[in-house]
């Protein structure tokens, strides 16, 4: 059996802003993948200077532990992303639109401090299989 993802949005939920659902329910899961927060460096250790470069380097990042685990982005059940400043909120949609090719895992943006002051955007996930 394999997974299964549905989209839900309750009666009654407020509107959403983007392309995510309120809510995903995952069936035939066998097994679970919790992503520790990917950051903004390459395999080689350097560091984008812009934002776009930035995100690319996350989500590329985040692909590479899917991989090792022998899944993909399809399998993404939860996303949870962290901005250093919320002026990056629209880059962020379009190149988390980008990445996902039409995938609707459930979405959190938050705008906080990261680890590192260079950093301005570092993803958490946790995929199904």
């Amino acid at each position: 059996m394999s997974i299964r993802l549905r989209p839900l949005t309750g009666d009654g939920s407020p509107p959403v802003e983007g392309s995510y659902p309120q809510a995903v329910e995952v069936t035939g899961a066998t097994r679970w993948l919790f992503l520790s927060g990917q950051i903004p460096v390459a395999p080689d250790g350097t560091l984008a200077a812009d934002f776009r470069g930035q995100c690319d380097q996350v989500w590329a990042n985040v692909e590479t532990q899917l991989v090792a685990a022998g899944m993909t982005m399809d399998n993404l059940v939860k996303v949870t992303t962290f901005l250093a400043d919320r002026r990056h909120a629209l880059e962020n949609r379009a190149a988390r639109l980008k990445w996902l090719d039409g995938r609707q895992p459930a979405l959190t943006v938050i705008v906080t401090g990261l680890f590192e002051a260079g950093w301005m955007v570092e993803i958490e996930a946790v995929a199904a299989a």
